[in-house]
């Protein structure tokens, strides 16, 4: 029987080969590389796309979080409200910045930030709230942003791995005044290499992040602040416009594929599925189930010729990294539970119907199995 990866490229690369083929040799005959046409042209489709006045294409999706909070003015002393359970990403961007990040607990329902107990961490020194929008699900925005309009907090999203999602019919990524997308290849809209974006309303944020990326510079050889260089390249930029027309179409495949998992996994007790938010669209980057003594299956499931994945092994406050924190193991049960129990099961446009019935089958199978 044929393995099931846990991720492929294939069918989509398969439907833009010509495209992409055409858009590397455009780039490669002009010879520029850096801050050129294709990137304008790419920012400017993005801007459209998500329904932000302005983008900025960086480096990667941890430049993003952190160009975007370093342009809100988060800095020294302050302390940005972030998830226990999301990507070590997020807490680095926020370090970088000099900011402290302050964790607070996932939901049990929903996995996501819990909106109901943002209000509990703030602090006179809270500046900032970054919800990060896990596997391509959907933070409660509507929440969050009356929490952050209450409390003058500025607001940054972490839209990594939810670039085309949505609540209330606003784009994720749209929401907080200056927001962040990653473009590693596995995203919903990947590059062929890092990559990653800022979506803003903000005229002067945009200014400012133009030119802290590239130096500190818009004119060359002068350098109006202690910039960095993180820019999205040339090739990137042309591949990622041949991709994002595509997106839609990708997203609600991944939405076809996560919707089979749902009718095939809901009525199994021992898997725990996440509770998606009303008038939210999803779209699914991932899909992860909760479920106990997930290493046996994930055995299980290789022997099968199934692919699987764990995200996120270890909370950030866990790491080796934040010992200094001092939070222990206990301090946010819901999200070592997630940590613990999570498994991520095979998720991408073109995977067939049935494979993702031979997936729940032997989930199922391993289930009769240990009982």
């Amino acid at each position: 029987m044929k393995p099931i990866p846990f991720y492929s490229l294939q069918a989509q690369h398969q439907q833009i080969e010509e495209e992409a083929k055409t858009a590397f040799s455009v780039v490669y005959n002009d010879s520029r590389f850096i801050l050129g046409d294709r990137l304008k042209k790419f920012e400017e489709e993005f801007a459209a796309y998500t329904g932000g006045q302005f983008c900025l294409g960086v480096g990667n999706g941890l430049d993003a979080i952190y160009i975007a909070l370093k342009m809100l003015g988060i800095g020294e002393g302050d302390e940005v409200i972030v998830p226990a359970h999301t990507y070590i990403a997020t807490w680095l961007a926020v370090n970088r910045t000099g900011a402290t990040p302050v964790p607070v607990e996932a939901d049990a329902q929903t996995w996501m930030i819990d909106a109901d107990l943002v209000e509990q961490a703030i602090t006179p020194r809270t500046k900032a709230i970054l919800p990060v929008h896990m596997y391509g699900l959907v933070c409660d925005m509507p929440r969050l942003k009356a929490v952050a309009t209450t409390y003058k907090l500025v607001m940054v999203e972490d839209n990594a791995q939810a670039t085309g999602a949505s609540i209330q019919g606003k784009q994720t990524g749209t929401w907080g005044e200056c927001n962040a997308f990653s473009f590693y290849p596995t995203k919903t809209l990947g590059a062929l290499g890092d990559g990653g974006a800022i979506v803003t309303d903000s005229e002067e944020c945009y200014q400012r992040a133009r030119a802290y990326r590239n130096y500190g510079s818009t004119v060359q050889f002068v350098n109006e602040v202690k910039g960095i260089n993180s820019r999205l390249d040339e090739l990137q930029a042309a591949l990622l416009s041949v991709k994002l027309p595509y997106l839609q179409k990708w997203n609600e495949q991944r939405r076809e594929v996560a919707k089979t998992y749902i009718e095939l996994l809901r009525e199994v007790e021992e898997v725990k599925l996440p509770r998606v938010l009303d008038n939210s669209y999803p779209v699914y980057h991932l899909f992860p189930i909760k479920i106990k003594k997930r290493s046996d299956l994930q055995v299980h499931l290789k022997h099968a010729g199934i692919g699987t994945s764990v995200h996120y092994p270890t909370p950030p406050y866990l790491q080796k990294a934040y010992e200094s924190r001092g939070l222990k193991k206990g301090k946010f049960p819901v999200t070592e539970a997630l940590a613990d129990e999570l498994v991520s099961l095979p998720i991408w446009p073109g995977l067939e119907k049935s494979d993702i019935s031979r997936v729940c089958d032997e989930i199922k199978k391993w289930i009769l199995k240990k009982n």
